[in-house]
């Protein structure tokens, strides 16, 4: 385990603050998830020996109409659910806009269970400096991907012993762009997405997926040609070329398979493998419990029923709470 954490030192070149706090974060999670990964593997086993008529009978004793486990999903995470693709997807004003954006962010993923590639793109455009990010992999329970566009007008944060960099953002209403993306998984369509948004996201519950089988195809729609020149020229500066970039008027089309990007350092072999294996458990756990019922606000009635530890990890869909504690020691230097 040791080995490991000095391999992530050297890795991340720098020791600050923040890389003690996450170095402490992902040896208390390696600590739990190897109690965590025995006490599932059990519950699986004790679930698979119960019969199929009486887990049916059991989880439609526990479902509820109103669909309460649906609605504690929504709230606590800023998310609307669509029943004809069976995913959950952010909505305009969720709690996250409030947030921005930063590389503290992409480094605290993997620690808290999020195994995503990630792929930013830098740009300036009308005198601001423009941050358009796309994600796609693992989020605990759900499989998914995102595309955010940020934006800042002031310098670099420089924070000794905790920070050093850009902080962005999140757009206001009247400069969302149009957005569209399929997510596929191995060649195979799990969903799209389009609207106009800041943050456009997908969240497929109970799916478990390697960030290399996953492949996003975007499209985005700028409506001034600089913007979407500045952007372009970002992708082509990271290595995008005409195998995964192609550009029409004023719309961009990219195909997100392998990030072309520097990771964040937490995402280093041996803990994207614990953490995966606790994610692959927790899908199986998950598909084993609600395999008798047929939609998804019973099932998370049935889940919370039976297992509410575990639920509680559910509510955590896409970027949670936890991911954002650190803007509360960014804030006092944002002016």
């Amino acid at each position: 385990m040791f080995g490991m954490i000095n391999q992530f030192i050297l890795f991340s070149g720098v020791i600050t603050f923040t890389t003690v706090a996450i170095i402490m974060a992902v040896v208390i999670l390696i600590l739990s998830l190897f109690t965590w990964l025995m006490t599932s593997s059990r519950l699986i086993k004790k679930i698979k020996t119960i019969p199929s008529a009486v887990k049916a009978f059991i989880f439609k004793s526990n479902s509820v109409k109103d669909q309460q486990a649906l609605d504690e999903i929504v709230e606590d995470g800023g998310y609307q659910y669509d029943p004809k693709q069976d995913i959950f997807f952010s909505h305009l004003n969720a709690w996250q806009r409030k947030y921005g954006y930063c590389r503290l962010y992409d480094e605290a993923a993997a620690p808290l269970g999020m195994i995503i590639d990630s792929e930013p793109a830098y740009f300036e455009y009308a005198g601001k400096r423009w941050l358009l990010e796309m994600w796609k992999g693992q989020y605990d329970l759900t499989t998914g991907c995102e595309i955010g566009l940020y934006k800042s007008e002031g310098p670099d944060l420089n924070i000794p012993g905790l920070f050093k960099g850009g902080f962005y953002e999140c757009v206001d209403d009247d400069e969302m762009l149009e957005m569209a993306y399929t997510l596929k998984k191995n060649g195979t369509t799990l969903f799209t997405r389009v609207g106009r948004h800041w943050w456009l996201t997908g969240f497929k519950l109970g799916l478990f997926s390697e960030p290399a089988e996953l492949t996003m195809f975007a499209k985005i729609n700028f409506t001034d040609p600089s913007m979407c020149h500045a952007y372009v020229e970002a992708l082509k500066k990271l290595g995008y070329g005409n195998n995964d970039l192609r550009v029409n008027n004023w719309v961009v089309h990219v195909k997100f398979e392998k990030p072309y990007s520097t990771q964040p350092a937490t995402r280093v072999p041996e803990i994207d493998e614990l953490i995966q294996k606790k994610n692959k458990l927790m899908c199986e756990s998950y598909q084993e419990l609600t395999k008798s019922i047929d939609n998804t606000p019973d099932k998370l009635n049935a889940f919370k029923a039976k297992e509410p530890v575990m639920y509680k990890e559910m509510l955590k869909i896409g970027k949670p709470k936890q991911l954002f504690a650190v803007y509360e020691s960014l804030k006092h230097f944002l002016k």
